[in-house]
């Protein structure tokens, strides 16, 4: 029988995570990584201890019994007893109510080993789109593009930066990159001649609103196989209230067949963004908490790799998400998951970024913990050279890394190199009790400062909108094994 005493100290809400979704009980162990799938009376003693926990009360059968009585839900002598000798098993096997991870040390080079850039070609945009944290393209500075000499420099920098790796990454951004289209292709054939004179090879990306895609563009994007980002925001009256051109005409028609054109010609693009792949993504508003429908409509298109993602704006913006919101995005991200099932089932099925999780693999430790990197792995570049955490710095001083036109550009600012390389999971006290801490990593850097003006104190809002996507992909996942095996209830899937 499961030996009660040890919640005297586990902390089970912070450890282990159990919910219904769909028509599931399912339990994750945070620390081991496995899920389970529980039945019923299973799932109601779980949450009957995790509430005895809350309380601060003795967690004993008789409690235990208590509590799922209140809640309506008893349960008898003899199943209760049979219920927790199969959780001391799980236990004792290690895959529920797993040992804690203790704090990891998180060590880093003294000099930033930078592997990724952010290529700003170009402070300008065709379009205006209503909640584009770039200010139109420009970045709250002047409209302009980068030249030749500052590019070279960028490419020259992520390759030495990168130190004893031989991949590294270069992304072209803006505002709308295609409006400097001639300085791109002139930086891909530098990047590879550079690249191979020091046995090293950079995969190229590119993001683009999909205006200016014509054949020439898409041609020179295959040939060079450069991995793309396409901004769709989904159903035409939805895309167009948000993504107009300057005159106030909606992008929608233009758009869409350029982009759908470009999506054929990936078919086997990779769900996890990998290799060279393209990703058609949308942002959604408090005007389309029934994203679900923009997201189907996408799918529609016959386009397959999609991601659309919440709008991080200020309150006092009209399209900003309001109290209330949240339960209106949560249905809309539970329709989806059905949906998704339902249309894998009928081999029609798509791929939503967000719901992809990997059961038997996943970044290590230190990146579960760390995040993406920015500020000391990766970094974007200005126009005029300026370095900054990542692309949704650009333009705030007080984060400003350093130029490549400084004497040693590869010296980043310490501070705030040592500000970013310490915003981890542990440093920040709402993500340490968080079950989803090690698939968070502690939230968006941005996002946190935009709201918090703190790299350690977290977008609330974005949180459960992660911990959400995170329980939807878990059980997506979980269906699919299902359909695919025989399964039964208190089945292990390991993480």
């Amino acid at each position: 029988m499961l030996n009660l005493l040890y919640f005297e100290k586990y902390p089970i809400k912070k450890n282990v995570h159990s919910y219904r979704q769909g028509d599931l009980h399912i339990a994750h162990d945070v620390n081991s990584g496995s899920l389970h799938v529980l039945d019923e009376g299973t799932y109601n003693v779980l949450k009957a201890i995790e509430k005895l926990q809350e309380l601060s009360e003795t967690i004993s059968i008789k409690g235990i019994s208590q509590v799922t009585r209140q809640a309506g839900k008893t349960v008898l002598a003899e199943e209760l007893s049979e219920i927790l000798e199969e959780l001391e098993e799980l236990r004792k096997e290690g895959t529920l109510f797993s040992v804690e991870a203790e704090d990891v040390l998180l060590t880093y080079p003294e000099k930033p080993i930078v592997k990724a850039i952010c290529l700003h070609v170009a402070h300008d945009c065709n379009l205006r789109c209503e909640y584009c944290f770039a200010g139109t393209g420009a970045f709250g500075g002047s409209r302009t593009m980068m030249n030749l000499e500052t590019g070279k420099k960028g490419i020259d920098f992520v390759l030495e930066s990168s130190g004893h790796r031989e991949h590294c990454e270069v992304d072209f951004f803006g505002g709308e990159p295609l409006l400097n289209f001639g300085l791109v292709q002139d930086l891909v054939e530098y990047g590879r001649k550079a690249g191979a004179a020091r046995g090293k090879t950079i995969k190229f990306t590119l993001t683009t609103n999909g205006v200016l895609l014509n054949d020439k563009i898409q041609e020179f994007l295959e040939q060079e196989e450069i991995s793309v980002v396409l901004s769709l925001d989904g159903r035409p009256d939805v895309h167009d209230r948000m993504r107009p051109y300057a005159d106030g005409r909606g992008s929608y028609a233009k758009v869409t067949p350029l982009i759908k054109q470009f999506a054929t010609k990936r078919p086997e693009s990779s769900p996890y963004a990998l290799g060279t792949y393209y990703y058609v993504r949308g942002t959604y508003t408090h005007f389309n908490l029934d994203f679900d429908r923009d997201v189907l409509h996408i799918a529609d298109l016959g386009i397959k790799q999609i991601s659309v993602e919440p709008v991080v704006a200020s309150p006092k913006d009209a399209y900003a998400f309001q109290e209330g919101d949240l339960d209106k995005i949560c249905e809309a991200y539970d329709r989806l998951g059905e949906e998704l099932l339902l249309r894998r089932a009928q081999a029609r099925d798509f791929n939503f970024f967000h719901f992809n999780i990997a059961l038997d693999q996943g970044p290590c430790m230190i990146k579960r913990l760390s995040g993406c990197g920015a500020g000391h792995e990766y970094v974007a570049i200005s126009p005029e050279g300026d370095l900054y955490p990542c692309h949704q710095f650009v333009g705030q001083e007080a984060y400003k890394l350093g130029s490549l036109y400084d004497e040693n550009p590869h010296h980043l600012k310490d501070e705030v190199v040592k500000s970013f390389r310490s915003a981890h999971v542990y440093a920040k006290p709402s993500c340490r009790g968080c079950w989803a801490r090690f698939a968070c990593s502690g939230g968006c850097h941005a996002a946190n400062v935009s709201f918090t003006q703190n790299l350690t104190d977290v977008y609330t809002l974005g949180c459960e909108l992660q911990k959400k996507r995170l329980e939807v992909a878990l059980y997506v996942k979980i269906k699919g094994i299902q359909q695919n095996t025989t399964s039964s209830p208190d089945r292990d899937f390991r993480c």
